[in-house]
């Protein structure tokens, strides 16, 4: 059975554009990273998304006003790609949760160490067409598909069916997620998330701050998302209160600070006090 992607499906667009930002940045002679199965993971639909970003991005008639997606997708990567090397060079850490894990291929592409357990979390159509693109492909470690919805009632049942530990520690990964959750399932997500870690457990996400969702200058790159059907609906200005509030300890680094720019965020990075500039976040810390 051929398993194919509803290229009208506003989750499974966002997959395949991320296949679509790393298998383009897999081809820059500057890229940070090498992702050598992206390209077979953008499916069908994957250029023609990607086409659609960069021409809202990048306007023929006018200077770019937006942020870069193909940038600040490479730099996201590389971020969470060196994090979460790091987080299991810790020996206690054995359990890695990537939820969604979309068209991601870090379980095939980097080195794990033989102790950890790595759980992806998707809809069983995504994981599905993964299987099927990447078919006769070993994964580097002990990977474990957890084929359930994050908006179901009983995706923990479902982890937790699937060997995961709630009591040993873990690193979770909230990759390109919280964009496209309204406030209250947001905040229902990450207390979900952190009953199932232990103490010292690890967290990383990614996050816009509020005025991302209404500045005129952000129209363009939003009405794409709200024309695939996946509007972004959610941005915080307080990323380490919005996280502790449910137990995790966090500090968040914007594009282009220090250990989050590896010389490729083309644009100023404003300083936490301005008002009314968009921002994005990168989030890590501990569950207290």
């Amino acid at each position: 059975m051929t398993h194919v992607l509803d290229p009208a499906d506003p989750v499974e667009k966002t997959a395949l554009l991320t296949a679509a930002l790393r298998a383009a940045e897999s081809r820059r002679d500057d890229r940070l990273y090498t992702d050598p199965y992206a390209a077979a993971l953008t499916g069908d639909a994957g250029p023609r998304l990607l086409a659609e970003i960069r021409d809202a991005t990048f306007p023929p008639d006018r200077l770019r006003n937006l942020p870069s997606t193909p940038d600040y997708n490479a730099i996201r990567t590389r971020f969470f790609d060196d994090l979460l090397q790091e987080a299991v060079r810790d020996r206690e850490m054995t359990q890695l949760v990537v939820a969604p894990a979309g068209m991601d291929s870090r379980a095939y592409r980097l080195p794990w160490p033989d102790r950890l357990r790595y759980f992806e979390v998707d809809r069983p159509a995504v994981l599905a067409f993964k299987a099927e693109r990447l078919r006769g492909v070993a994964p580097r470690v002990d990977r474990v598909t957890v084929a359930v919805d994050l908006t179901a009632d009983d995706w923990e049942d479902r982890l937790l069916a699937s060997g995961y530990d709630p009591g040993s520690p873990s690193t979770w990964l909230l990759e390109g997620l919280l964009y496209y959750l309204p406030e209250p399932d947001v905040h229902r997500l990450l207390e979900r998330v952190a009953a199932c870690c232990a103490p010292g457990s690890r967290i990383a996400a990614d996050l816009v701050n509020a005025a991302a969702l209404t500045l005129p200058a952000m129209r363009p790159l939003l009405d794409v998302f709200a024309r695939w059907g996946c509007p972004w609906l959610f941005g915080s200005d307080e990323p380490e209160a919005l996280f502790g509030r449910h137990g995790f300890e966090v500090a968040a680094v914007q594009p282009g600070e220090p250990g989050a720019g590896f010389g490729r965020w083309p644009d100023p990075v404003p300083d936490r006090a301005v008002r009314d500039v968009r921002r994005v976040f990168f989030v890590r810390g501990r569950r207290r």
